[in-house]
């Protein structure tokens, strides 16, 4: 007889395993499937965000800025280091052992709130008396029964039609994330968040990096003066960023990439590259889930249809993370497989969906919360703006890392935060801060009142908020 859970699970990435270990929490016996296999072989938790994502970026991002740091910033400082260089075998080591350390600890999780990995591919076979039944294939095959099912099965990269990734010459963001050295010319398809971050890293170990964006704009989701500072100082840095860019032919070799393509003007123009990072975005991983079986389909993007409590059409089955509408951001995934878990549980949770901080791991970062000034405008929503820059902050002096601001819009009669937007070192800590004051629906004029530690990044969010009133004290 097939084991009977609770709630399970299928996908472990940010949003499947949290939705699992809060359903646990709560006293539900509780499954989660995975198939992901690790580059021994071996399967492991976590999927996209932690094996090929969010985590191994972030330590690549972290050793270039060391190395960028070393060799070009430590002059001013006193310190002189002669001959640094860079041993990308070992950088890669550090970034697997990294990604390692946590999947395991994603597995100790597992084991503490006694949760059942399910080993393999999930997908619906159907609907029974008593919920769901999930079929998983892996090294075996099986089928378990669930009352209640959350699909958190994540995304994987898109591809351009005509240009074949193959993960060594001409890749996403996984091979990006693998160079066994340094490309002398490197190009980049897509100048979103995965595409500048991934072409940082590369450029500071030495890269030179062409950017092609399709798009007229740089950077359309942000406010517009934090995309535009952006913009002059990532050029500024070295990337060599193309707006409005139609890509013609890309032809592939063991040799390198030759590209054509069109400027926003129409002229053509051929850029020859070592190596190719494609960035178009995203989409949903809904393939092979059986979805059918229960009466689920999805729609035209292959999104999973859901309320604003992540409910499917069909009782019991939930949909959580990059598969349902909103942006493909980790800790979204992880608020709703939160949600989704309390749901269950016959509590009452909801998420306020203006709350959700976004995050770019450029140097500096790029970090916001809420309405952007040009949204406001085409709301035709009357507002405030206080703006304060880290050229006027001394901790940001001492940290020679002056670059960037604060923005916070306030509604104009209330005084409510609407929005705040920030482009330093630090920007993805120091957003927080805002999106606790959103959430509590707090005002300008409240984190102005709020004493903050002198020096610290953080003054630069209350000086912006008193700026709204004219008020800042150090500018």
């Amino acid at each position: 007889m097939a084991q009977l859970f609770d709630v399970v699970v299928i996908g472990s990435g940010p949003a499947g395993y949290i939705a699992a270990v809060r359903a646990a929490q709560l006293g539900l016996k509780t499954a989660c499937v995975e198939k992901w296999r690790n580059p021994n072989g071996e399967m492991a938790l976590g999927g996209t965000c932690l094996n090929v994502g969010c985590i191994p970026s972030k330590a690549l991002l972290a050793s270039s800025e060391e190395y960028e740091k070393v060799s070009h910033h430590l002059g001013a400082h006193g310190i002189t280091v002669k001959g640094a260089s860079m041993n990308i075998a070992t950088m890669l080591k550090r970034k697997d052992v990294i990604v390692s350390k946590m999947s395991k600890g994603i597995e100790f999780l597992f084991r503490k709130n006694k949760i059942t990995w399910l080993k393999g591919h999930g997908r619906f076979a159907g609907r029974v008396d008593q919920g769901f039944t999930i079929e998983i294939e892996g090294d075996e095959k099986e089928s378990v029964t669930a009352k209640n099912v959350i699909i958190a099965t994540g995304s994987k990269a898109r591809h351009l039609p005509g240009i074949a990734v193959d993960n060594k010459i001409v890749c996403d963001n996984e091979g990006a994330l693998a160079f066994d050295s340094v490309p002398e010319k490197l190009g980049v398809i897509g100048a979103g968040v995965i595409g500048l971050e991934l072409g940082s890293v590369w450029r500071r170990l030495g890269s030179e990096v062409t950017v092609l964006e399709a798009l007229p704009t740089f950077l359309g989701a942000c406010d517009d003066a934090v995309s535009k500072e952006a913009f002059k100082l990532f050029t500024q840095q070295g990337l060599d960023i193309h707006l409005g860019v139609k890509i013609g032919d890309v032809k592939a070799s063991a040799k390198g990439v030759t590209l054509n393509y069109a400027d926003s003007d129409g002229k053509p123009h051929t850029l020859a590259v070592d190596r190719l990072i494609v960035s178009v975005g995203r989409v949903p991983n809904t393939e092979n889930l059986n979805l059918e079986s229960v009466g689920l389909g999805v729609d035209a993007r292959g999104f999973v249809p859901v309320n604003d409590y992540c409910e499917t059409s069909i009782a019991g089955v939930y949909a959580v993370g990059d598969v349902v509408r909103g942006p493909m951001l980790a800790h979204k995934g992880e608020d709703e497989g939160v949600m989704v878990a309390e749901i269950i549980a016959g509590q009452k949770p909801h998420i306020d969906y203006d709350c959700i901080p976004w995050v770019i791991y450029t140097s500096p970062e790029i970090a916001w919360v809420g309405r952007t000034e040009q949204q406001l405008q085409a709301e035709g929503r009357e507002y405030k703006s206080g703006q304060f820059p880290f050229a006027a902050n001394g901790r940001a002096l001492g940290m020679d890392a002056t670059d960037g601001f604060v923005k916070v819009l306030a509604d104009a009669e209330t005084e409510q935060i609407l929005g705040v937007h920030i482009i330093a070192v630090g920007a993805s800590d120091l957003i927080s801060e805002a999106a606790v004051a959103m959430e509590f629906k707090a005002s300008a004029e409240d984190i102005g009142r709020v004493c903050h530690p002198h020096p610290s990044l953080s003054e630069a969010v209350r000086e912006a908020s008193l700026a709204i009133y004219k008020r800042a004290l150090n500018m």
